[in-house]
């Protein structure tokens, strides 16, 4: 049997009136994008500016409009692409709808090719005062954000830093008030030296190291790090074997996360379930189970017993 041709879907998410829609609408009218392939265009949101279809390259795009969330099903999307024999589908999402009920609701042979935030830089730091939750969601998955309406003597580095609280893979755009572009240059050093003989995570840090430790593997293979976390001791896990880590927060409480690094070694025999410890150990990258793929191992050499932080809940920020 065939496999079924793969339909690609173009995410473009924000907030109200964060220029969503002239972005699409120049991106469709781009033929170095829009070369007249069937396009399915989903807009979930409609602002003061409407669509222009004239304008279109190849005018062979058909606009549907969800305007609830309970109009993303399965099925009607999958009706509306056999309609038009959709070769791409191109998505206006609302910045106030969570993106899983989306990917829930996508038809099988539908694949997210690409997922764009375009933000107002003017506003964007009070949504992520008020909204957290929902800029953490967008900027977990997309692979780029837009700031748009950018000034010249603006605090990018307050952008910087709440992009880069969630995600240190997220490509950041900004493009300023007359027009010109320029891609985010700012480095990130990290809170702790990844060249030292033992890398020495400060509590507040632990989340970082975590989330780095599973993005760049090659800096961490063979190195020793010292931490401190909270043991988890599970007769499920392999003898000999325990899991080391803290409860990380991404965003709000209701999105705290065991994080925790399989550790083995002779230490391990006298550490209780829930007892905090500083651990001290090599890292080396095996496949396990319990990362579901390859991961990071930590042979350890020193278990000590330590008191809590002084929050127990790590943070990116």
């Amino acid at each position: 049997m065939a496999k079924q041709k793969e339909i690609p879907v173009y995410m473009f998410t924000g907030f109200l009136e964060a220029g969503k829609t002239a972005f699409i609408q120049s991106t469709l009218e781009d033929k170095r994008f829009n070369t007249g392939e069937k396009t399915l265009l989903l807009v979930c949101e409609e602002g003061e500016e409407e669509y222009n279809p004239d304008k279109f390259w190849g005018r062979n795009v058909h606009q549907k409009v969800i305007d609830d969330p309970a109009m993303l099903d399965e099925q009607l999307l999958a009706q509306w692409c056999r309609e038009i024999r959709a070769e791409r589908v191109v998505v206006e999402y609302n910045g106030m709808w969570l993106l899983q009920p989306f990917f829930e609701a996508m038809p099988e042979d539908w694949a997210v090719y690409q997922l764009l935030f375009i933000a107002d830089a003017s506003t964007f730091v009070t949504y992520n005062a008020n909204m957290r939750q929902l800029v953490v969601d967008k900027l977990s998955m997309c692979q780029m954000i837009a700031f748009n309406r950018v000034k010249r003597d603006q605090d990018k580095m307050a952008l910087h830093k709440i992009v880069r609280g969630v995600s240190r893979m997220v490509d950041i755009v900004y493009e300023y008030e007359d027009g010109q572009t320029e891609f985010d240059e700012i480095e990130d050093p990290l809170p702790f030296d990844v060249n030292a003989p033992v890398i020495d995570v400060a509590d507040r840090d632990y989340a970082l190291l975590y989330r780095d430790m599973f993005d760049n593997p090659r800096t961490y293979e063979g190195k020793t790090i010292r931490f401190k976390g909270v043991a988890a001791v599970n007769p499920k896990l392999p003898d000999g074997f325990i899991i080391v880590g803290r409860h990380v927060m991404t965003c709000c409480v209701e999105d705290i996360t065991y994080c925790g690094l399989l550790s083995k070694g002779q230490p391990v025999a006298g550490v209780s379930n829930g007892q905090w410890v500083t651990a001290q150990g090599s890292v080396h990258y095996r496949f396990s189970r319990i990362y579901g793929g390859k991961g990071p191992i930590l042979t350890l050499d020193r278990v000590e017993p330590a008191a809590a932080p002084e929050e127990v809940v790590a943070t990116f920020y």
